[in-house]
């Protein structure tokens, strides 16, 4: 087997005109069909196997190799491994228009995506998969540098595809050189993807490429230890030096009452279309299909699933940006490692907003590509947010209660406790001499930074080297600010406070810019 290598994805926009929209079209439509017919014979494979006395005796044995053993004798019994899915595929390709417009390889990929989402399901790692529906298979991945491969002609990239030749749209300034890197390196394959922008159907190429990634500029990752609290709607972080709490992912703006509104005008004009797929108290006809979607319909599902995509790419930035805020503070970090299923049950609304799963998978990334770590801890064995250092006693909590009490009557916030202790987790377990050493120091850091909520106590807030105060619209210490020359500091109001009191005087402090300015939406741009 060939070693495994580093790789990154460069994703560049098709140039196409309406001929080759319309072969790609197909193409997809032809792939859709194909992946459909291997799902479905998959999942009727593991139906027949899960049935069988040999799998039924299986379960019933111990861990070991026998038991595996009679696994695999199963599953290669019933034709449930790739390669038999795949001739499957090729089967129906072949008896069938789709072998005028997909190759081997081509239908080889999209059986074996069906094939492993049956296999992961098998495995009791995720649900059971669906069938995909009419335009809803989104990309297509090449085998190697077989099919869907990269040349370049007059010095310009171009895809070539069957037949289809689409030159990539690249950046005539490449000011950082990231494209030019990312170009030169080897290309392993590469994948097509259709999305829907405003209302329109682009195509892109993703090129697989081997090595890390380009780095446009160095990211700067300081020296220590962070720790992190992360929440349903709130985020924690606190290092040596400095202590935030903060909204997590501010700028996604609650589109809810709008999404709403927009899905209840789709369910009427699909009621009102399709008549025979309700019952007369309006409940849906088991069996039934939704055969007629009207014009309006189709309009009203293009503004939903604009909103969406809007709302995916401001988290996606928002995560990125926090991302590198925290690793600026430190190169360890550590958070606890919670069950983001229990939060979707709980803070549903919430977590489909922000997707904490989301930015702790970047920071994991971004911390590997920088030299840094994060380490996660299991929570049943700390318990941060009911132990108490100085007592070493936990208390549970209801969620409505903020402040932590400690033993001599102070108080700290409950989430920015969470983070400092966080920092001295050891092996799965709270080191609490480290706790009380700390402590002096650490008190009225975490305690100006709960009075202020989404400023940071030492001022400076999360380094961001990658924004320049002269940009307009650019972000600030802690959050976004609309407009130039507005730029302040949370340590202004600080350092103003304690000025006077040191002087004894009652020098009044100077009006800031509030930090809660509320952000442009799109509900304008909907109606």
């Amino acid at each position: 087997m060939r070693a495994a290598t580093p790789s990154f994805i460069a994703e560049f926009l098709l140039r196409t005109n309406a001929v080759d929209e319309r072969v790609l079209a197909v193409r997809f439509e032809a792939a859709h069909h194909i992946y459909n017919a291997c799902l479905g014979e998959a999942l009727r494979r593991l139906d027949l196997m899960r049935q069988s006395k040999d799998w039924q005796s299986a379960r019933a044995m111990l861990k070991g190799k026998q038991r595996t053993a009679l696994f695999k004798a199963t599953m290669l019994r019933f034709g449930f491994f790739s390669a038999s899915v795949q001739k499957h595929a090729e089967a129906c390709r072949d008896a069938c228009w789709i072998g005028q417009h997909l190759g081997s390889h081509d239908t080889q990929t999209t059986s074996l995506r069906a094939f492993k989402a049956v296999q992961m399901h098998a495995f009791g790692k995720r649900g059971r998969p669906r069938f995909k529906g009419k335009n809803r298979l989104h990309s297509i991945e090449g085998k190697g540098d077989a099919v869907i491969r990269l040349r370049w002609q007059d010095d310009r990239p171009i895809m070539l595809w069957d037949g289809l030749a689409l030159p990539l749209k690249l950046d005539p300034c490449d000011r950082d050189g990231w494209q030019r890197q990312a170009l030169s390196c080897r290309t392993k394959y590469v994948r097509v993807l259709r999305r829907s922008v405003r209302g329109k159907t682009r195509w892109y190429a993703q090129l697989v490429q081997e090595g890390l990634a380009p780095r446009k500029e160095r990211l700067p990752v300081g020296a220590g230890i962070v720790g992190l609290d992360l929440g349903p709607s709130t985020i924690a972080a606190v290092s040596d030096t400095d202590a935030t709490l903060e909204p997590f992912c501010p700028g996604v703006a609650d589109m809810d009452r709008v999404i709403r509104r927009l899905q209840r005008a789709m369910d009427r004009s699909r009621r009102a279309t399709n008549p025979d797929a309700f019952n007369a108290d309006g409940t849906y006809r088991r069996g039934a299909r939704i055969a007629v979607r009207s014009r309006r319909y189709r309009v009203l599902a293009a503004k939903k699933a604009e909103v969406e995509r809007c709302l995916a790419a401001e988290r996606k930035r928002a995560h990125g940006e926090l991302a590198n805020r925290v690793l600026a503070q430190g190169n360890t970090i550590k958070t606890e490692k919670v069950s983001y299923r229990s939060f979707q049950r709980n803070f549903g609304r919430s977590v489909k907003r922000r997707a904490p799963s989301l930015f702790v998978s970047i920071l994991k990334r971004k911390a590997a590509s920088a030299g840094a770590s994060v380490v996660e801890f299991a929570t049943r064995t700390t318990r941060l947010s009911q132990v108490s250092h100085d007592t070493g006693e936990c208390v549970k909590k209801p969620l409505s209660q903020r402040w932590h009490v400690l033993a001599d009557g102070s108080r700290v916030q409950r989430d920015l406790y969470s983070a400092w202790l966080a920092r001295f987790v050891e092996q799965d377990r709270l080191d609490a001499f480290q706790c009380a050493l700390h402590w002096a120091a650490a008190e009225p850091l975490l305690k100006r930074a709960a009075s202020s909520f989404n400023q940071s106590a030492s001022g400076a807030g999360f380094a961001l080297p990658h924004v320049r105060p002269g940009n307009r619209g650019g972000v600030g210490a802690d959050r976004p600010l609309q407009g130039e020359g507005r730029w302040t500091e949370a340590a202004d109001a600080v350092a103003q406070a304690g000025a006077a009191e040191r002087s004894g005087t009652d020098t009044p402090r100077t009006p800031g810019v509030s930090y809660g300015e509320v952000q442009r939406t799109w509900r304008d741009y909907l109606c």
